[in-house]
């Protein structure tokens, strides 16, 4: 009886571990854009089966995209305190077990992803994948040209999403990957100035300007705020949604960009990190109501 119990509770620990591999919230939101994306696009009755098997195969995908990341940086993760609780640097997981993990999630994903939408869809996710894992992984310890690189499959998702439904890529498809591409650049910078002292400890070389949190990179952050407000207005402005969804993202995008100000004038962490939240709240809230204005 102790020792099933015992299997039983290693069993657990092994599935809670892989679980964590995934970065659930991080593999949530992807498919949460792909999601998007998808309903932008689909102008008929929504086949939801499908939809569910793309969805279901996009998780997995990025899925594979975190962990092959955490595989690479397992050496780098045990050397910051936001990361060596992961399971291959707690040695929970071994990297054999990642790897083949890895391969089922390619696989699997890449089966849900054709079953539920086409060829070109697949291909753009394993673009994303690649890029991410084996270009902007690396990339992250050479210099801020990674955030650069790593936004392309950031923003991917949305567009992935109209692919899978329309069959083609458009430049609808372009707006919304462009407005996630470049939201990506404040979102990661502010994520890099709360995180700095574990990034350098790791080699992580992501903040513009010499990599210094002073005001030139808090102007970056400025900046590339500021130009989602004109992006904002595109789908309006090209008749995918309406005008109130512009409205939305427009309010949105000032209160998005009021919080750099402050970053500027004391360049504080605290300011960072309101930023970092706020980057995280904009994306959905536009998003929705994107898709709220053309119902």
């Amino acid at each position: 009886m102790t020792n099933r119990v015992l299997h039983l509770d290693h069993s657990k620990e092994k599935s809670r571990a892989y679980f964590e591999l995934l970065k659930p919230r991080l593999s949530g939101l992807v498919v949460f854009s792909t999601a998007f994306g998808y309903m932008l696009a689909n102008k008929s009755f929504l086949d939801w089966p499908s939809f569910i098997f793309f969805l279901l195969g996009g998780f997995f995908i990025s899925g594979a995209s975190v962990t092959i990341n955490q595989i690479l940086e397992k050496h780098l993760d045990l050397m910051m305190s936001r990361t060596e609780g992961r399971p291959l640097p707690t040695e929970r997981l071994s990297r054999n077990e990642a790897i083949v993990f890895t391969i089922f999630l390619i696989l699997s994903g890449s089966l849900l992803i054709l079953w539920g939408s086409n060829m070109f869809t697949l291909l753009l996710s394993l673009l994303s994948l690649v890029l991410y894992a084996f270009i902007y992984t690396p990339l992250k310890r050479v210099g801020p040209i990674a955030v650069f690189v790593g936004a392309v499959p950031g923003a991917l998702p949305p567009l992935i999403g109209w692919v899978a439904a329309s069959g083609s890529l458009s430049h609808e498809a372009l707006i919304i990957f462009g407005i996630q591409f470049i939201w990506q650049f404040p979102h990661f910078w502010a994520i890099a100035w709360v995180a700095d002292e574990d990034y350098k400890r790791a080699g992580f070389k992501l903040l513009p300007s010499g990599g210094k949190k002073d005001l030139n990179t808090a102007v970056n952050i400025m900046v590339y705020t500021l130009f989602l407000l004109p992006l904002g207005l595109l789908p309006s402005y090209f008749g995918l949604t309406g005008l109130t969804s512009g409205i939305v993202a427009t309010v949105c995008g000032v209160l998005f960009l009021a919080q750099t100000f402050q970053l500027m004038k004391d360049n504080s962490r605290k300011s960072a990190l309101k930023i970092m939240f706020g980057s995280f709240i904009y994306l959905p809230i536009v998003q929705i109501a994107y898709l709220m204005d053309k119902i």
